[in-house]
């Protein structure tokens, strides 16, 4: 009986955490990548099997963490093969203890949408976007969070 319940009570966190995971192809997602707010956005592009991307997300934590009354907003847009949502992806994010909204690209046209990120996108991740209403900068790099922290300032003031 205690397994059962176990099971049951792993089933339904599972199910949870899967909800709060939104899949989008890139014409979803594309709107995420432009504002007319005064909100700051950073959006990271990641995958559970990019060594630099895993390396650097506690910096992406940190800032959402500590910016989360400010208007910063982070976003993480994992990479990984939808098929592997449940088996990699959930388990990846609850063992990280990743509070930050993230969403799951599943648009295998990169040819297409990579330039509608940045023209200067190589296709390789780790990178990022921040942006504001009025200014744009790409990193395809690996961020400290002191990189992260000077950015984001700049653009608040």
């Amino acid at each position: 009986m205690k397994k059962i319940l176990t099971a049951f009570a792993l089933l339904i966190l599972i199910n949870s955490a899967f909800s709060q995971i939104k899949t989008y192809d890139f014409d979803q997602l594309q709107p995420r990548l432009s504002t007319e707010s005064d909100s700051v956005y950073v959006v990271n592009f990641w995958a559970t099997w990019c060594v630099p991307c895993v390396k650097e997300l506690p910096e992406f934590e940190k800032l959402n963490e500590f910016y989360s009354d400010k208007k910063v907003k982070v976003l993480l847009v994992s990479l990984d093969n939808p098929a592997h949502l449940e088996s990699r992806v959930l388990p990846f994010i609850e063992s990280h203890g990743l509070k930050s909204e993230i969403v799951l690209l599943d648009d295998p046209r990169s040819n297409r949408w990579i330039p509608k990120v940045d023209e200067s996108w190589t296709g390789s991740i780790p990178a990022t976007v921040i942006f504001t209403k009025e200014s744009r900068s790409f990193h395809e790099k690996v961020f400290t969070y002191e990189e992260l922290e000077t950015i984001v300032k700049s653009k608040l003031n």
